[in-house]
């Protein structure tokens, strides 16, 4: 008799060992199963959130000749105050790189749209200047325009301490040959603006683009065109007391 319990107890805690076993292992199948449909599903997320990003097929009919030209390009960007929490793409699609040709944020993004303001100048001691050029087509801007002057004649401080002090009067904003600088300017229709943004990690461009489109949503459409595209700048850091 004592040997059949001792048999029973044995197989009584094999067979729940096979059970918590079986169970352990049909958990992680389908742990892994979950996992592939979630990765299955972000990649789907990620096309429809692109086309999503995309100009209309109108509008890029529309430029498609201005757009055969070097460091052009037509680009939508979204409200942040509606889409950051909606999104996947790092920034909700209201960040952009001219440079680098992307919406991702954290990637040196030149400029965002919030609250119906165009911002420049988001991390460390990047920082950048805005003006609006007013009413006047994007083809027409060069170099040689007085909105511009400033903004090209303008040499980088060599110091991270310069650099603070220039970032906070672009806060306040100043004006120069009747244009008005700041790090942030109201987001228009028909109008076209200039920007310098200068990432001192990364790269100093300068681009002149123009609100082409505003859909229902809040939603700009922007022609562009980089007029300079530079290294970026020799920044020294500031020596600390004793050094």
């Amino acid at each position: 008799m004592m040997h059949l319990r001792r048999y029973l107890s044995a197989m009584l805690f094999l067979s729940i060992a096979f059970a918590c076993s079986s169970s352990v292992l049909a958990q992680t199948k389908g742990r892994g199963e979950i996992e592939q449909k979630i990765a299955t599903l972000r990649a789907k997320i990620e096309v429809l959130e692109k086309e999503f990003l995309e100009p209309s097929p109108e509008d890029r009919a529309a430029f498609a000749e201005f757009l055969k030209q070097p460091d052009t390009g037509l680009t939508r960007v979204l409200p942040r105050e509606k889409y950051q929490q909606k999104m996947t793409i790092a920034g909700g699609g209201s960040y952009y790189s001219f440079r680098r040709v992307t919406h991702e944020y954290g990637y040196g993004s030149d400029i965002s749209l919030e609250q119906g303001q165009f911002r420049i100048g988001f991390a460390g001691a990047d920082y950048g200047f805005i003006a609006s050029l007013g009413d006047i087509p994007l083809q027409s801007v060069t170099l040689d325009h007085p909105g511009i002057h400033y903004l090209a004649g303008y040499k980088v401080p060599s110091s991270i301490s310069e650099i603070r002090d220039e970032q906070r009067r672009v806060s306040s904003g100043f004006e120069s040959n009747g244009f008005k600088y700041r790090d942030s300017v109201g987001a228009d229709d028909n109008t076209t603006y200039v920007l310098r943004s200068i990432e001192v990690r990364t790269g100093d461009t300068m681009v002149a683009f123009r609100v082409v489109r505003r859909d229902a949503d809040g939603s700009l459409t922007l022609l562009w065109k980089i007029l300079v595209k530079s290294p970026a700048p020799t920044v020294a850091r500031d020596k600390e007391p004793g050094q």
